[in-house]
């Protein structure tokens, strides 16, 4: 629910704002704020630079304040939030900024902005975007969630178009954004501790296709995300585009036999499809086995779709899909000795991405490392439906015992070791040669090497923020555990 009062106008110019949170979207917004005019006061518990909150909120600090900007760290019910809410201040969040306080771009006009969220596969869908952006001629930058802070973007007058992905953090406190075309990739349980639960959560989500103009992409196999784009309040003439992963009706966007196909876009679509390109085309994100995963397939549908909005030629999509590399820590093959692939996904923050991974390897074929920050989330309906794939598990992290519960309950023959927290190398080269040791004794054998094929896969299903600095650093951690026993033997370095 939005804060009283966030809509309203305010004159930045000589405006008293408090911008809640130093982080990277904080600073930025200081910044972007110092140079409207603003008279910025920083309040975060956790910098020099700034008032802690207990003692600003300790004065009258609120009394004078005009604004408040709020970090995505930060949830709703903290102090500082919830003590301006009650005084109904207008609490923006750093996407919100950045809307209001847009300039001309090469048009004479701001640049449009193509904004997607959703539980996973938001980072991997908005670097394919930006790419098929650049392929089709546009100066484009992926900024948000991921890549450069939106206030920076938003005020730099050479850029024809932003890739924006946005988190359910960035989302609460954005009221006025209205995206030229928005799209939901998926919603499954995330973040619960900070928004209580799931439903408040989805509907933080469903606030990026509020005022959308162009059109609204939706998931075919989430209707949940269908739903948000019926409820939504979007400009008129918006349209709503689906993407499947399989054979697409008029309206959608899809995938006939090994074709990347628009019917919700293309000029001819109620009796033609368009072609946008071919799973060759993404064979860069390929599997193990070499295989496409669908759900890398229903990211580059999305990111189509979304550019389609834009106007981009069907030929851009496919250049751009083949320009594309994916960041690291998604499925990136560490080394390969003994029989043994490792392969580090620390990307996989939470049981849905966990579930996508897992599903990518053959069935008992996976020693997964999990665990972390599990950030109230329960994983009964993750391990059920993975639990085919296991040959083992090594759990880590503080938060283990959820995912203890839930594989005791659906998978009680995996063998599986704990690890107890301690100092981050010595956790993770614990794990590792956990790991290692149940990859090669399939049949308890000590020693022993695997009959067939067998992957030590890092796909926590939680934070990493329990113990490493970021899903970045645990991936590395990871990684120098594995080339520490392997020498990096048969992987890429």
């Amino acid at each position: 629910m939005a804060t009283s009062g966030s809509t309203v106008s305010v004159d930045l110019e000589g405006a008293r704002v408090v911008v809640a949170g130093l982080g990277v979207s904080g600073r930025a917004a200081a910044e972007v704020l110092a140079s409207r005019g603003a008279r910025v006061v920083p309040v975060d518990d956790a910098s020099d630079e700034a008032v802690p909150t207990s003692e600003y909120l300790a004065g009258d600090g609120l009394d004078r304040v005009d604004l408040v900007v709020a970090s995505p760290g930060l949830p709703p019910h903290h102090a500082l939030l919830a003590a301006a809410a009650a005084r109904g201040l207008p609490v923006w969040s750093e996407v919100e900024l950045a809307w209001r306080v847009r300039v001309p771009g090469p048009s004479g006009a701001p640049a449009p902005w193509l904004a997607l969220t959703g539980t996973n596969g938001k980072t991997t869908t908005v670097g394919m975007l930006e790419s098929i952006l650049t392929a089709a001629g546009r100066s484009a930058l992926a900024v948000g969630n991921v890549g450069a802070p939106i206030v920076h973007a938003a005020t730099d007058p050479t850029l024809e178009v932003l890739a924006v992905e946005l988190s359910s953090f960035q989302l609460h406190f954005t009221h006025t954004m209205a995206a030229q075309a928005s799209a939901v990739l998926n919603v499954a349980p995330d973040h619960l501790d900070w928004h209580g639960s799931l439903e408040a959560y989805a509907a933080d989500k469903a606030r990026v296709y509020e005022r959308t103009e162009v059109a609204c992409i939706y998931n075919l196999a989430d209707p949940r995300t269908e739903q948000m784009v019926r409820d939504a309040d979007v400009a008129d003439g918006a349209v709503a585009v689906g993407f499947t992963t399989g054979t697409p009706l008029v309206g959608q966007v899809g995938l006939v036999e090994d074709v990347l196909v628009d019917r919700g876009f293309a000029r001819l679509r109620h009796t033609h499809a368009a072609e946008l390109g071919t799973l060759d085309d993404l064979r860069g994100l390929a599997g193990p086995d070499g295989t496409v995963p669908r759900h890398v397939v229903a990211d580059a549908l999305a990111a189509a779709a979304l550019a389609l909005a834009h106007g981009v030629e069907p030929a851009a999509v496919r250049d751009g899909l083949r320009a594309y590399t994916p960041g690291r820590h998604r499925i990136e093959t560490v080394a390969v000795a003994d029989g043994i692939s490792w392969v580090d996904d620390s990307k996989a923050t939470n049981a849905h991405a966990a579930a996508a991974s897992l599903g990518a390897f053959a069935p008992g074929s996976v020693v997964w490392v999990a665990g972390g920050l599990a950030k109230g989330a329960r994983f009964d309906e993750l391990v059920q439906a993975r639990r085919d794939r296991l040959r083992g598990v090594v759990l880590v992290g503080v938060d283990r015992a959820p995912l203890r519960d839930a594989l005791a309950r659906h998978a009680p023959d995996v063998p599986a070791v704990e690890i107890v927290p301690g100092e981050t190398e010595d956790v993770m080269t614990s794990a590792v040669a956990a790991a290692r040791a149940l990859a090669l004794a399939p049949s308890g054998a000590p020693g022993a090497l695997p009959s067939g094929p067998v992957t030590v896969l890092l796909a926590p299903a939680c934070a990493s923020m329990d113990q490493f600095a970021s899903y970045a650093a645990r991936g590395d951690a990871f990684a120098a555990a594995v080339r520490a026993v392997t020498g990096g033997a048969g992987g890429p370095a």
